[in-house]
């Protein structure tokens, strides 16, 4: 009896997990795409986990790679950064329906 029920929290928490991941940046992705960023991400010399967060979150903007990135002031210039964040868009997708709407309205902000 234990058994089922420890099989039905970890498939609670699998779903609930997945639902979580359906409304990320990463719900777009697939292996060869995932593939394609570790490699372009390389020469940077970032953590597993660093790439990882990168990876999930799929950053814009500079305050975002600082925050996913440990000692990132000390370790990278602005040019780096610069740099990732135009290989994070490149390689990575984004959410189609919110970049088909911030082309349609390019004054809007749109929820990150």
């Amino acid at each position: 009896f234990c058994r089922r029920e420890a099989n039905a929290a970890m498939l609670s928490n699998y779903e609930y997990t997945l639902k979580y991941l359906s409304k990320t940046p990463c719900a777009h992705q697939n292996p060869d795409t995932v593939k394609e960023f570790l490699t372009a991400m390389l020469p940077h010399k970032l953590t597993k986990a660093e790439k990882l967060q990168l990876l999930n979150h799929r950053p814009q903007t500079a305050v975002e790679i600082q925050l996913m990135v440990e000692e990132s002031e000390e370790r990278l210039t602005e040019e780096q950064i610069d740099e990732l964040i135009q290989k994070v868009t490149d390689v990575l997708p984004g959410d189609p329906q919110k970049e088909a709407n911030a082309s349609a309205d390019p004054e809007m902000e749109t929820d990150q």
